[in-house]
Parts: C-alpha cells; structure tokens; sequence
C-alpha cells in the first residue's frame, strides 16, 4: 500500500505540474490585445493588391490598390467601401497630417503628394540633392508636420540616391537623407511623443529603432528585433503589429513576440480606424479585413489634433 500510495502521489504531483504548464503556456499566448470573443472579419475582396491604410479623423480608413491605381475607403458606420480617387500613380503608403490632408507616396510618379480632400493635388518631395526619387513606398508624419518616407526599389536593387529613409521638413522646403546604411527599406512607424522612429528593412531581415533628434535626425541605431516585414503600426500600449505572409505578428515595445493573428493569406499593411481606434484594419493582398481589438492605435498628429478639438 505504501508503494502504491508514493506512486499516487507522484502521478498526482505530474499532473499539477502539466497542468500549471497549460496554463502558463495558455496564458502567454494570449496577450489581452484582441477584443474578447472577436473573429477576423471579411469586409471585401475583388481587388488586385491593397496596401496603404489610413485612418481619417472619423476613423475611416483609406487604403490602396497599387496595380490599379486607386485609392478606396473604408466607412466604419455602414463597414461599406467605395472609391475616393483613381489615377494615383500607383500609390502605396498613406497617412493623414494634423490638418486632415493626406500624404500619398506615389510610386509610379515617383514622388510625395499633398491631397487636400478637396480635389487639389500638391507634390511635397520628387527629388533629393538633384536626384530623381525612386519610389517612395510608405511614410510616417512627425509630430512637428516633418514627414519620413522610404524610397524602395526592392531587395537586391541597387541606384545612387536610392533604397534610404528621407525626411521632409515640417514646412515642406527641403528635403534630406536620413539614412545612408540601410539595404532595403520599407514600413516606417514611430512615437506619438516623436521620439522614436522604427525602419523595418527587408533588405538585411530586421527592424531597426532610432532616436529623432530635434531636427529630425535619426541617432542611436539599434535592432528592434531580428524580423522584417511590409508594413507596421503601434497600439497605444507601445506594442507593433508587424505585417506577414501567414496574418500579424505583434511585438511588444522591447522587442518581444507576444502574439499572433493568423491569417490563410497574405497581411501587406494595417492600421487601427472606427470611431474608437479600435478596429484593426487589414489589407491582405485581394482582401480586406478587420478585427477588433481591446487596445486602440498609438494616437497620430491627426487624433491629437482632433483630440484637441472636442
């Protein structure tokens, strides 16, 4: 009976510790980001390859089809889209300035727009130090109004004045490389408080984060994480939400993996829109999804603006 009893109790003991182990495996693999009970959500498909998200001051989403050279929107009242624009030049990242006009890298023209959402197109930035920009891909707006923005050409790609981060001054007037030892760059994100910006760069597979200086100079390069990825966006808890091949990855603000949105296709890009910024709005090449969530976006110059004014 002894034997049998020490045998009990050491089964007994087993059992606690695999279960104690479920729970802590259970636990970290649910980060608390997602909204309780939320599903990911097709919204429409049909169109070729979307990128671009943006979020207006409504909270509606803007995004692009790059091949087709249009630019649609997302109503999170109605969860209908309909066409904003078309003739982009093949344009690919968008974000919203303070004042509700939107910032469009326009990759077939090779150059960074102004539209004022009232039919009036400005060019920001087509040239460098004399040289042709290649194809600005996608872009982040500083608190200050300065805009950064990757000139891409691709992996393996390779043209003097090419493949860098760029930052246009707040009043527009100049135009400067920020980075000069990136391979490939692509997605951009940074603070709402300014002073961080992270490059992700697919060309050396990682992502990188930088000091901004007053200026808007980039300082004190380090590795983020040892990933890369098409686009990003940060929540309000600091955390980035890293596009893929298989859905999101999110990582939490040192760096970390803490959770994953799996998806049978493609995710290019993301951002948060609806009217409380907590609707994960993702563009998944022909497709367009959304997923809500229990955090909202890292607020924009555009939300603190808006902020300001209610």
């Amino acid at each position: 009976m002894g034997i049998n009893k020490s045998i009990f109790q050491i089964f007994s003991l087993i059992i606690i510790i695999l279960i104690f182990c479920s729970c802590a495996t259970s636990a970290e693999k649910t980060s608390g980001l997602i909204a309780p009970g939320a599903v990911l959500t097709k919204v429409q498909s049909g169109f070729n390859f979307t990128e671009g998200p943006a979020a207006d001051a409504e909270g509606n989403v803007y995004f692009t089809d790059i091949p087709n050279k249009r630019i649609w929107k997302w109503t999170w009242k109605d969860g209908k889209i309909s066409l904003y624009r078309e003739n982009t030049g093949e344009a690919n990242g968008l974000m919203f300035d303070a004042k509700g006009r939107m910032v469009v890298c326009e990759m077939g023209n090779s150059r960074v727009t102004l539209d004022d959402m009232k039919g009036n197109i400005t060019v920001v930035a087509d040239s460098w130090n004399g040289k042709k920009i290649h194809m600005p891909n996608d872009l982040w707006i500083d608190p200050k109004g300065g805009i950064y923005f990757s000139d891409f050409m691709g992996p393996g790609s390779g043209e003097e004045g090419g493949l860098q981060v760029y930052y246009i001054s707040p009043d527009g007037k100049t135009v400067t490389r920020a980075t000069d030892d990136l391979v490939a760059p692509n997605g951009l994100a940074g603070t709402p408080d300014g002073n961080t910006l992270y490059i992700t760069d697919p060309g050396a597979k990682k992502t990188w984060s930088y000091k901004i200086n007053a200026d808007g100079a980039l300082t004190d390069k380090k590795v983020f994480c040892e990933q890369s990825t098409d686009g990003f966006k940060l929540d309000e808890k600091g955390n980035l939400y890293f596009s893929g091949d298989a859905g999101v990855t999110i990582f939490s603000h040192e760096g970390k993996k803490i959770e994953e949105i799996p998806m049978s296709g493609r995710c290019s890009n993301l951002t948060f829109g609806g009217n409380d910024r907590k609707t994960l709005f993702i563009t998944g090449g022909d497709t367009i999804y959304t997923l809500e969530m229990a955090v909202k976006g890292a607020p924009t110059p555009l939300d603190l603006e808006t902020g300001k004014k209610k």
